[in-house]
Parts: structure tokens; sequence; C-alpha cells
């Protein structure tokens, strides 16, 4: 099948090709975070050659989804059936369609299907007694579902331990796009002609979520988007934040409040930290809220270079997130030209640490850049604050947020500046440098080869002092696919 309008997505498309190619029965798991195109990929490789087709509905009682059901039926199947009462019901209907097709292939698509899973409904048990005892014995028939609730596709279909128990033939998880493909999908699909700079600020606001970048108006300044899609009267991303938590959680505002004590330190915070910062005992149900923010990608958990588990942070690192956090939910809102009007300062201020996040997203891209993809390595942060040692030694608080412990006896320091000029090296910043490198080893105890890289968009302005810098990571290497 073709797939011209599919913007990357080339291993997704892989693996629905070798499902479409087994002359056998087989479910496939589409999952990832909401907006993130799950439905476009399907629909179009697919081109909406499905035998049946329906979505789940947010937050709709199980008697008016099985009517939406038996009406999509009616049209697939051109035959009268009653409208099911159960969902057991609801899937014996369609198994009575489905088994009066003379095709040699069969294509469902049920998306949305944590939603479909209303309290009470029993639609697990129906769905399961439906694949189990029929579906999973039609040669040829395909069944491909999806689902924005991660969580939920993670625990009652992927990771099941019951009647779906490894059903799944192979599960799709759809990040969001890289700058490679942001810039695919701006310049092929929306017109878009900005350069690297301005796609970097978009991707720092926007994330790689296509149905965010799809509301991108070519006609605007990249400011005037920003500030269309955000901060005017009736801006379409105003109310997005509060909808993707509701849309995707039972419990929203906790997971809201979460993310928000989260996201007061850039760096993140540590499990005891964010117990503290609710005023909530540090008990299951925050570690359940905390693991389906990491399974959601909204989060991320990583430990600092030589620390022991239990030291560990948790970083906000959804874009859309942090961006609506800092500016949006403060009130800015109420300026319709607030991003263009935003002072200097507290753009830089701002992007500083929204690049370091991109990077984050972006170390494949970096190990690439560096070529050492082939070697094993731990991605970490460092940090200590300021101490004297015995012999009355005095050390400054330094900082690393991206570590790369590399399985060839090198240790990476990783230097984020975003910068629309090549970025300056001056005597004081090596020094600061030096004395870095000096106290991660000191502290460490790390007897690898410290290398000073640096990422930057547009490079290192060559002086005496850029040789502090074994290796340069700018804007070109970050835009570039990766085979990893």
């Amino acid at each position: 099948m073709s797939s011209q309008a599919i913007i990357g997505r080339k291993l997704e498309q892989r693996v629905l090709q070798s499902i479409l190619d087994s002359p056998e029965a087989k479910m496939v798991s589409v999952y990832g975070r909401r907006r993130v195109g799950k439905t476009y990929l399907i629909r179009n490789y697919f081109k909406d050659r499905f035998d049946f087709y329906f979505t789940g509905s947010f937050g709709t009682p199980a008697r008016a989804q099985l009517l939406m059901f038996n009406t999509t039926l009616a049209q697939y199947s051109k035959m009268s059936f009653s409208v099911p009462q159960t969902w057991h019901e609801a899937f014996e209907q369609l198994r009575q369609y489905l088994a009066s097709l003379d095709k040699p292939q069969l294509i469902v698509f049920l998306d949305e299907l944590p939603w479909m899973d209303t309290p009470k409904s029993q639609f697990l048990s129906a769905f399961s007694f439906f694949w189990n005892n029929w579906a999973s014995s039609r040669d040829g028939l395909k069944l491909v579902i999806c689902g924005s609730a991660t969580t939920w596709m993670l625990n009652k279909i992927i990771g099941d331990k019951g009647g779906l128990y490894g059903r799944s033939a192979r599960s799709i998880y759809l990040a969001p796009f890289t700058l490679y493909e942001v810039e695919l999908f701006l310049s092929q699909v929306k017109g878009i002609v900005w350069n690297r700079y301005q796609m970097m600020e978009t991707f720092m606001i926007l994330g790689g979520i296509p149905y965010y970048l799809d509301m991108l108006d070519k006609e605007l300044t990249f400011s005037q988007n920003i500030d269309n899609l955000f901060f005017r009267i009736g801006a379409p991303l105003r109310n997005e934040y509060d909808f993707l938590f509701r849309s995707l959680f039972k419990a929203s505002n906790l997971y809201r409040q979460v993310v928000a004590t989260i996201a007061k330190r850039s760096v993140g915070l540590t499990f005891k930290e964010i117990a503290d910062g609710l005023g909530v005992n540090s008990g299951g149900s925050l570690s359940e809220v905390i693991k389906n923010l990491c399974q959601c990608d909204f989060i991320r958990k990583y430990s600092a270079f030589g620390k022991k588990e239990r030291e560990a942070r948790y970083q906000l690192v959804d874009m859309f997130c942090r961006f609506h956090l800092q500016f949006v939910s403060q009130g800015s809102s109420q300026d319709e030209h607030y991003w263009s009007n935003l002072s200097q300062s507290s753009h830089n201020a701002w992007s500083g640490h929204a690049f370091e996040v991109l990077c984050l997203h972006h170390i494949s891209q970096i190990r690439q850049c560096l070529g050492i993809t082939g070697v094993l390595t731990n991605v970490s942060s460092w940090s200590i604050s300021r101490q004297i040692d015995k012999d009355g030694t005095t050390w400054r608080g330094a900082q690393i947020d991206l570590v790369l412990n590399r399985d060839d006896h090198i240790v990476d320091l990783c230097e984020m500046k975003f910068s629309n000029a090549p970025f300056t090296v001056t005597g004081d910043y090596a020094d600061t440098l030096r004395e870095r490198a000096g106290a991660f080893a000191h502290f460490t105890r790390c007897r690898k080869a410290l290398h000073n890289i640096l990422v930057t968009p547009h490079g290192l302005a060559v002086n005496r002092h850029s040789s502090i810098f074994n290796k340069v990571v700018v804007a070109d290497d970050l835009f570039a696919p990766t085979t990893e």
C-alpha cells in the first residue's frame, strides 16, 4: 500500500506491512501520547480500506457508545442488527458480519479503545472473548487497536496477565516527531519556510506533536503563530492542557498537581521532594501516578552519575506542558500578543532551559554526531553544592545536565547553549569548565578520560579558548535522521 502522505514513521510502517503480509490472524496495538498521530498513521497507511472502523468516545456512557457502535456496524454491513445492550452482544454482531464476508483478508480498526472501557461496562471481557474465541483463529483477519491512554494500553492489553496475555502480535509505540521529522512536516505538508533556529523554537513549544504542528499558519510569522495558538481570545491550545490530562487519567487533578510540582525545578525532583511538595504521603498512589506519567512520556526518570536508584530524579520533558505551565497558566494569556511582546531576558531564560530538554529528546542524534552509536552509553546528570574538603580545598557548586558515560573509557560532559550566533568561549568560562571537570573527577572518582562537548545551534566561534571543547554538535546534527 502506498504511504507517501506519511511523514517519517519508517519503522512503524515496516511493522504494519509485516502484519499485513502474514497469512495468520494478527492483532497490533498502537499507543502513544494524545495528538501524536496514531489515527493518522493507521488511516493513511491502510488508505481507509477497513472492513470495520469504530472510535471510542471520551466520557460517553456505555449505552450511548453501544448505539454508535450499532450505527457504524449498519453502515459497514448494510445489515440490520438490534441495538446491543452489552459489549458481548456488540462483538457477537461484529463477528456475524465479519464471518459473512468472503474475503481472504479482513481489516478491523478499533480506535481509542480505552474510552470504550467505561465503568461496569465489561468491555474488556467482551473484547477478550471476541478475540480469543473467534477472531484470533480467522486467517487473514488483522485487528488494529489504538489508544492514547498509554497506561491503560500497557496494563490492559500489551502487558495483560489475563485473557489477552501475549495476544497482541506486535505493539507500536508512536513517539513524537524528531526535529528531522518536524522539518519535513512543516516544509512538505504545511509549506512553511522557516530556518532551523525557528524550527527548534517551534519544537521547544509544541514538541514533536503533529496535531499541534498542523495548526501553524504559513501566512503568519513564528511569534504571531504562537500568539494565535495560545494567547488570543479563543486560542485553540489555551485549554488543551486540561483536556489532555482529563482524557488520559481518571484522577486528572492529582496528575496535574504532580506535573506542576515537578516543573518548579528545571532539573526535576526526587520522589521525596515531590511528596513533600504536594504534602502527601510517599505511598503507592503517588508511585502509581509517577509511573504512569513516565509511561506517557510526560516526565523522565534519571539518575545522577554514580548515585543510587533511590536518589533518582523526575524531570518534566513534555515540551507543550513545560511551555503551558511557564506562560499560559500564569495569566499571560490576558495579552493577546504576549509572545510577540515578551522581553528578551524572559525569552532567553526560557529558551536556555527548553533547549536543554530538546537535546534530551535528541540524544540519538548527539551520539550519532559523536560517532558512538555502536558504543554502550549510559545517560545521566551530575551536580554538587558548594563544599570544602578536609584539606581546606573549596569547591564551587557545579551542575552538568547531560553526562554520557561511554563504554570506551570516555565520559562526555555536555554543555547545551541556545544561541542565534556562534557561541563564544571566554577565559572565565573556560576556567569554569576546567574546574567543573576537576570536581567531577574528584567527587565521582572517575578515571575515564573526560571530554567537554558543546551542543549549540550555530557552532563555536574560534578563539584561543575554544579548544576547551573536544567536539561541537550543531543544529544540522540535531536535525539529522538516525539509524538507532
